[in-house]
């Protein structure tokens, strides 16, 4: 069999050699474009959990400059006020134990008297379902004479109703007083968690809470809201003040 000739196996080389680089370049090519699309898809896995809180930062800010009674639906959202008889006006219970409450949320009842905890502190306006009280401790805030606003999970999961909620909230902490008893005041989460999944009633997502009486007669107040308003919200606290609770002059 003839050899091949030098020409021949130079072409055969240079053949060779295109074919292997055209490899390369169209593995280097698929490379960058995995890199690329990996990024893409980390950039979205982070953004979809930012956006939300990015969203909910610029409604809050947005509300900056407006009364509480102008923050959110008209007064009429919200059902009249309901009462009910009270009791334990000074019941405390160990903080090992827990609390079973008829209502939800709970307007009155046994409670925790915790130092630092149990109430909840004066200056702490606004939780999320992360860092809540526990409900023994929330009530004996209402006993001090606090009004509370409960917001469920449909609130939660509204970037543009919480940041209602956390506005209104902050307008009690940014008032320029923390001793000023008229900002007895804490929005809370009442989750599907709470008293064994009680919840509002129908097509209800807040609720305001309060207590009112004396050592011996006190009643439970609570009024809700199909949405977050604002107006509500200050027609409660003027005719529910901290005044007339039963330690209202407790911290």
């Amino acid at each position: 069999m003839a050899k091949p000739s030098k020409t021949v196996k130079t072409e055969r080389q240079r053949l060779i050699d295109e074919t292997l680089k055209k490899q390369k370049s169209a593995e280097k090519r698929r490379g960058n474009l995995i890199v690329a699309v990996s990024v893409v898809l980390a950039l979205g896995i982070i953004a979809i959990p930012v956006v939300p809180i990015v969203n909910g930062w610029f409604h809050e800010e947005s509300y900056a400059d407006t009364p509480i009674d102008e923050i959110g639906a008209a007064a009429s959202v919200c059902q009249d006020p309901v009462t009910k008889a009270g009791k334990d006006v000074g019941t405390h219970v160990d903080q090992s134990q827990t609390v079973d409450y008829d209502t939800a949320p709970p307007a009155f009842g046994a409670h925790w008297n915790v130092l630092g905890l149990a109430p909840a502190t004066f200056t702490d306006k606004f939780y999320d379902a992360s860092d809540r009280p526990p409900l023994e401790a929330l009530v004996h805030n209402l006993e001090h004479g606090y009004t509370i606003l409960w917001y469920d999970e449909t609130i939660a999961d509204s970037s543009t109703q919480l940041a209602q909620v956390k506005a209104i909230a902050r307008k009690f902490k940014e008032s320029g007083d923390n001793l000023n008893f008229r900002n007895k005041f804490i929005a809370a989460p009442w989750t599907s968690d709470d008293e064994g999944g009680k919840k509002f009633p129908s097509g209800q997502h807040v609720a305001f809470t309060h207590w009112m009486g004396n050592t011996t007669t006190s009643t439970g107040v609570w009024q809700y809201c199909s949405d977050v308003s604002g107006g509500a919200l200050v027609a409660f606290l003027d005719k529910y003040p901290y005044t007339d609770a039963p330690e209202a002059n407790a911290l």
